[in-house]
Parts: C-alpha cells; structure tokens; sequence
C-alpha cells in the first residue's frame, strides 16, 4: 500500500505533538520530547503578565527565583520618555528627526504643563569627519515643533553640539538652557551636497544660502545677538567652551552637579 507524502507528513506531525508535551509535578515543570525527559529548572513565581507602560512599550511583572528578581532588561528609551526626557545622540538624519518630532508631540498631549528636558550629544547635520548626512530642513522641524508644543523644552549639551544641533540647543526656554562642563559646542554653515548639472548645482547654492540665513536668524534671536555678528562667526568654524556659550548667549548654565539639573527624573531614585 502507497502513502502520500502529504499523509506521511500528518502522521509524523500528530505523533511529534503527543510526544512533546509539558507536564508540571512537585513544582517542577518538565519537557518531554519522545522518550528523553528534560527537567528544567524551579522556579518560586510562574512567567509575569505583559504589562503596557508609557511610551506602548511592553514590560513583565517581577519574578522571583530564590528572592533574587530576574527578567528582562528594562527598556531604557521608554524609561527617559516616561520621565519626559528627549535625548538626540545621533546626527540628524530624517529617522532621528522623525523620533525627536514623535517623541515631542507625545509628551505635548500627554501633560501640557510638565517642562521637557532634551539632552543633545549631535554632530548636527554632518559627521565627525565633516560629511554631509542631512539636511538643515531637518533641524527646522524639530525646531519648530519645540516651539510649537506647549511645556517648556530645557535643553542639556552633553559631549558635542555642532552645527544644526548647536541651533537647537539655543531654542530651549530662556533661562533653561545648560551645557555639561566637558561639552563641545561649535557654530559653522551648512555645507552643499549639490552634484549635477550647473543649473541645479545654482539651484542649490542658493538653497543653502537660504537655511544659512534662517540658522542664523534662529541663532541671533535665541542669544540676543545682531544678525550680521552671527553671520560672521559662522562663516568659519567657531568652537565654544560652556562657559564660552554663556557669554555668547547661547546657553544659560553650566551643570556641574546633580542639584542643577532642571528636572530630576523620578526613576532616579528607585534605582
């Protein structure tokens, strides 16, 4: 007599399913795959329940194994934005961009009073190495929404703000804008990716000499400076110590310890 394969394959999938099965005994909870038996190990407190926390993240309830709680790591961007925390690491791609805007739009509907704290360690539009990544159109946006949300946004320079990110750490709330006492910030142009033919090469001077202008702009009003003066510092590349910022107006403060942070996070001490 002939069997299908597709027989054959629902008598080994049937016999598979019988001979793997769990099977708990003595509070110890047992594998079984055919004849070999594979015990794992106790446990005083079953698997948690999924839990929904700030941000639609998903996290488990403690367990216990001999006191000690075990589990996942904890999620740590959801950490920051449950305590309203906006942190900019990365250049500023349209992914990134993308994530700040959400993340500020977020904490905007979810308390319109509670200030934001944004903590920028960012090349800005470029590398370290000076390479064009994005586009200044990227730093607008964020820019814009960070006035257009209604809390207050502090801004923190943490290891470097170069460029389009420098520009965002001076849109913070007057009075509430800071700068670690290691921090780098640098006032330059934005540089032109133009490639093609001459017509478009034109096209795109004149573009990028339309969000210089617009960089700067947002730079004199936010330090209280005359256009002109800004224009010029960032005709070549100006490197500014923290302390050096606060006299150009571009920051307020330099955090030097935990008590001048503007919003302490309430995680900070269950930890």
């Amino acid at each position: 007599m002939k069997i299908s394969k597709k027989s054959l394959f629902c008598v080994l999938a049937m016999t598979a399913s019988g001979d793997a099965f769990s099977t708990v005994s003595g509070g110890r909870r047992s594998l079984s795959f055919g004849m070999q038996r594979m015990p794992s190990v106790p446990r005083s407190a079953s698997a948690g329940k999924v839990l929904m926390v700030a941000g639609g993240a998903s996290a488990y309830e403690q367990e216990m194994y001999d006191g000690v709680r075990i589990g996942p790591p904890p999620d740590l961007p959801s950490l920051l934005l449950h305590n309203r925390i906006v942190y900019i690491g990365m250049p500023l791609v349209p992914a990134v961009t993308e994530l700040i805007i959400a993340e500020l739009l977020y904490l905007n509907y979810e308390d319109t009073n509670k200030p934001i704290t944004m903590y920028i360690n960012s090349s800005g539009t470029t590398t370290a190495d000076g390479r064009s990544v994005g586009f200044e159109t990227e730093a607008f946006a964020i820019a814009d929404v960070m006035k257009y949300v209604r809390p207050p946004v502090c801004t923190v320079a943490v290891g470097q703000a170069f460029g389009a990110a420098a520009m965002l750490l001076a849109q913070g709330k007057r009075g509430r804008r800071f700068a670690l006492p290691n921090a780098t910030i640098l006032l330059n142009q934005p540089r032109s990716m133009a490639r093609g033919q001459a017509s478009d090469i034109a096209i795109k001077a004149r573009e990028v000499a339309h969000n210089r202008r617009k960089t700067c702009e947002l730079l004199a009003t936010a330090c209280g400076k005359p256009l002109k003066t800004v224009e010029e510092d960032c005709q070549r590349v100006k490197y500014l110590t923290p302390h050096e910022a606060v006299e150009y107006g571009l920051i307020d403060k330099v955090m030097v310890n935990e008590s001048t942070l503007p919003v302490k996070p309430s995680f900070i001490s269950q930890l």
